[in-house]
C-alpha cells in the first residue's frame, strides 16, 4: 500500500460566496464545518501519512482557537499559505513527509468525496505516476463575448471537468512547482513538463462549493454518497459537534 501525503489548500479567499467568514468554516446542514468534513475523508484512511491543511494568515487564529484540539486529535498539520494557490501548494511542499509515495491535493471545499472515488484515484496515480479524478461534460457548451452574446457554440467532444483529489508522485509535483508559473490546478502545471496525466472517472456530486447554493447541495448529496469498498480506510472517530 503506498504511503499518500495529502495537501488540503483552503486558503483561498471565497469572494464569490461572500458571508462573513471564510467559507471553510460554513457547516454543512448546519452540522459540520466544510473542512473539517473533507480532512475526515482522509484522516481516516490507513494509507494517508500526513494530512496538512493549507490556511491563510487571516485565519490562523480562528482554526487554533476553535478547531485546534480537534485537528490535533486527528494529525492534521497547520500551515500557512500564500496568497494564491501556487504559493500555498509550495508552502505545504515544503513540509512533505520523506516517506511520502504520492501526493494528493484536495480542495479544502470539496466535502462530498467518497472513498471509492479516492480509492481509485489513488490506485491509478501509484500506477502512472499522475492521476486527477473528473468528470465529461454534458451540457451544451456556448463561448459568450463580454457583451453577453454568443459567439460560437464549442464542442464538448473529449472536455472533461477537472476534479480533486490530483495525485502525483512526489518528484512529478515538486519538479512541477519548481516552475514559476501559475496554473488553476496541480495537473495543468505536470502537464506543462511533458509527463501524462490520467484522468479517473469521478461523479458530479463531487462539487467545489462556491456559493451559497452549493452548501444545500452538498447538504443533500452526502447522504447518497457510495460506501466504502477497500481497506484503505477505516471509519472514522464519532463525529464531534462544535
Amino acid at each position: 500500500m503506498a504511503k499518500v501525503s495529502v495537501i488540503v489548500p483552503a486558503a483561498g479567499a471565497g469572494k464569490r460566496y461572500g458571508g462573513k467568514q471564510n467559507k471553510i468554516f460554513e457547516r454543512i446542514g448546519g452540522d459540520q464545518p466544510v473542512f473539517l468534513r473533507t480532512l475526515e475523508a482522509f484522516t481516516s484512511r490507513e494509507d494517508v501519512c500526513q494530512t496538512m491543511l493549507v490556511a491563510s494568515e487571516e485565519d490562523m487564529s480562528a482554526l487554533k482557537s476553535r478547531f485546534g484540539p480537534n485537528l490535533g486529535f486527528m494529525g492534521v498539520k497547520i500551515v500557512t499559505g500564500g496568497a494564491t494557490r501556487t504559493e500555498s501548494v509550495r508552502a505545504a511542499l515544503a513540509e512533505l513527509d520523506p516517506a511520502a509515495d504520492l501526493i494528493c491535493v484536495h480542495d479544502a471545499v470539496r466535502p462530498c468525496i467518497a472513498q471509492p472515488w479516492i480509492d481509485a484515484v489513488f490506485a491509478e496515480a501509484s500506477k502512472t505516476g499522475a492521476a486527477i479524478l473528473g468528470y465529461p461534460l454534458h451540457g451544451t457548451l456556448k463561448k459568450v463575448s463580454e457583451s453577453g452574446v454568443i459567439d460560437e457554440t464549442v464542442s464538448r467532444d473529449g472536455l472533461w471537468e477537472a476534479q480533486t483529489p490530483q495525485v502525483f508522485r512526489p518528484d512529478l509535483l515538486i519538479n512541477a512547482y519548481a516552475s514559476p508559473a501559475p496554473a488553476t490546478d496541480d495537473a495543468g502545471l505536470v502537464e506543462a513538463m511533458g509527463h501524462p496525466v490520467s484522468i479517473v472517472m469521478g461523479d458530479p456530486r463531487n462539487i467545489k462549493i462556491t456559493t451559497k447554493a452549493d452548501l444545500a447541495f452538498a447538504a443533500a448529496v452526502i447522504k447518497t454518497l457510495p460506501k466504502p469498498k477497500q481497506t484503505g480506510y477505516h471509519h472514522p472517530f464519532e463525529e464531534p459537534r462544535w
